[in-house]
């Protein structure tokens, strides 16, 4: 074989470089002991983790940054190493790739291209470089570049030109759905633009709202796919090139499937709540479980990134909760063999009423005591979470938070909310997925209306268009920032979609203050949409 790579898709945690460097130095020396590799390729800005957002300000960063890259230098001897990280020169700091052989780094290649839309702000931080740069792995040349740079063609063009025969590109590409094949297409693009195999190498993780969903994979010079490595998991894994008259081409490897929509959110959705509980060195987790859809699925999601022993549910009823949600709830807490506890949450709702009694004399009930009880819930869950150490995982859905059908305070407190990016009608979807790996949500908490339980007889749809239809209309004017116009000449009902969109617009403020959940879609709510709070658009 004329080349050996081991590509190492691991997951890494923001701002500890003295631990991803020690992540550098194992998974080096298993590439030169294990795989007999020439090199071992690592994503983008490895040593930060990422994105390390305004942590780059900071000048004690660069510092450590360097301390890290002479522990890399000083302990994996014997092999090349490709990774990245910031590189500040003068006063610029840019996104770095460096090529380590034989103790010291030989060469460096600064990102070109600097994304600055959904939710990258590079140019915030880095300056752009503008030279490719070819290095020669045993004896075969290859060019170097960094995520974006693959996206126009001008990178890989220059990378050529300069007489490279493969092109390594590392990346910190974050998943959502759709994302994994519209990478490789472009990939497959740039090779038969420029005649040249690439080897796409992927980060994997969650960080906060991000999750990287790995897939790394090679192509040869046609475009065609040679090897992909799995999704939503750590991997080390080799690929081989070989040479055939002038060229260097990629030996066939595995290629791992491509997983569905639903399987890849439900994956995303536990790697995204696994890696956040865990790297902020919470214990566990402890959500409040109504035998409704959304706290159902929560729950799975919970059981099956923690394992069960580290879960935790309440049930809270109230005077308006129904016998058949008790059941449903205590069921589904039974077959995911949690720890589970019933809080009645009427004494306190009581005592808020008998406080609050001659402030509001005279006054029906309306939605605010709706709201007492969510927020009765919320000071439970929140002291439980205190007292034990647990993150306690918000429950509500992208229609719910994009039109305001929760509460401040209440259903929304937590610190982190697993489905916040998922559409209703895709929890229905991502609950029938789960109970077909193995039946843990009753069937009667899927097939029934969904209702708060905050009234009597109380049911979603007496607020809310009914999810198939409101979920499309959110679609289009919080994913794709249609016009009003344009959604009813969609063909949507005028009445409903101005309602909808002027419940979009006043909650900005709500959602603001929610907690980080999954992004799962093109544009979550979050890094993604930046909407002022106060607009007379």
């Amino acid at each position: 074989m004329a080349l050996r790579i081991s590509l190492a898709q691991i997951n890494l945690l923001v701002g500890d470089m003295p631990g991803n460097a020690e992540r550098v130095v194992a998974a080096a020396r298993y590439a030169r002991d294990v795989h007999k590799a020439h090199a071992v390729v690592f994503p983008e800005l490895t040593l930060t983790g990422y994105p390390p957002e305004d942590l780059l300000l900071r000048p004690e960063l660069v510092v450590r940054v360097e301390k890290a890259l002479h522990h890399i230098c000083r302990l994996a001897q014997g092999i090349d190493i490709i990774l990245g990280y910031p590189r500040r020169r003068g006063e610029s700091l840019y996104n770095a790739l460096g090529w380590i052989r034989d103790g010291a780094i030989r060469a460096e290649y600064f990102k070109q291209l600097l994304p600055n839309y959904s939710v990258f702000d590079e140019k915030r931080y880095f300056a752009p470089g503008s030279e490719a740069v070819v290095i020669e792995l045993a004896g075969v040349r290859v060019g170097l570049n960094i995520c974006e740079d693959i996206w126009r063609p001008e990178p890989v063009a220059q990378a050529r030109a300069a007489g490279a025969e493969l092109i390594l590109n590392i990346n910190a590409s974050p998943f959502h759905v759709g994302k994994s094949p519209e990478r490789e297409q472009l990939v497959q693009q740039r090779a038969r633009e420029n005649g040249v195999p690439i080897v796409y190498l992927n980060l994997v993780g969650g960080q906060d709202e991000l999750v990287f969903d790995g897939g790394s994979f090679t192509v040869d010079a046609a475009g065609g796919l040679t090897q992909r490595c799995g999704f939503f998991a750590e991997e080390q894994t080799l690929v081989e090139f070989e040479r055939q008259g002038d060229r260097c081409s990629p030996v066939p490897g595995p290629v791992a499937e491509h997983p569905d929509e639903e399987t890849a959110v439900y994956e995303a959705l536990v790697l995204g709540v696994r890696d956040y509980v865990k790297k902020n060195g919470f214990n566990g987790a402890v959500l409040g479980l109504s035998g409704g859809i959304d706290s159902a699925l929560t729950l799975a999601v919970a059981v099956d990134a923690l394992g069960a022993a580290a879960v935790e549910v309440v049930m809270m009823p109230s005077r308006f909760t129904s016998d058949m949600s008790n059941q449903d709830a205590e069921q589904q807490a039974r077959a995911l063999a949690v720890d589970y506890c019933v809080i009645p949450i009427e004494p306190a709702f009581k005592a808020f009423l008998e406080m609050l009694s001659d402030e509001f004399a005279g006054m029906p009930m309306d939605v605010t005591e709706e709201n007492m009880q969510a927020r009765c819930r919320g000071i439970v869950l929140m002291a439980i979470s205190n007292k034990k150490a647990k993150m306690l995982l918000s429950t509500g859905n992208k229609s719910e938070m994009s039109v305001g059908y929760t509460t401040l305070y209440g259903d929304m407190a937590g610190g982190y909310a697993p489905i916040k990016d998922v559409p209703k009608t895709l929890v229905y979807r991502l609950a029938r997925y789960r109970n077909r790996r193995s039946p843990v949500i009753p069937e009667r908490v899927i097939v029934r209306p969904p209702s708060a339980e905050l009234a009597a007889d109380q049911k979603d749809e007496d607020s809310l268009p009914a999810y198939e239809v409101l979920d499309p209309i959110l679609q289009r004017y919080v994913e794709q920032d249609a016009s009003i116009g344009d959604i009813i000449a969609a063909g949507f009902d005028e009445a409903v979609v101005r309602r909808v969109a002027r419940m979009v617009d006043m909650n900005e403020y709500k959602r603001r203050q929610g907690p980080p959940g999954v992004r799962i879609t093109r544009r979550a709510f979050g890094r993604d949409r930046r909407y002022p709070l106060t607009s007379g658009f």
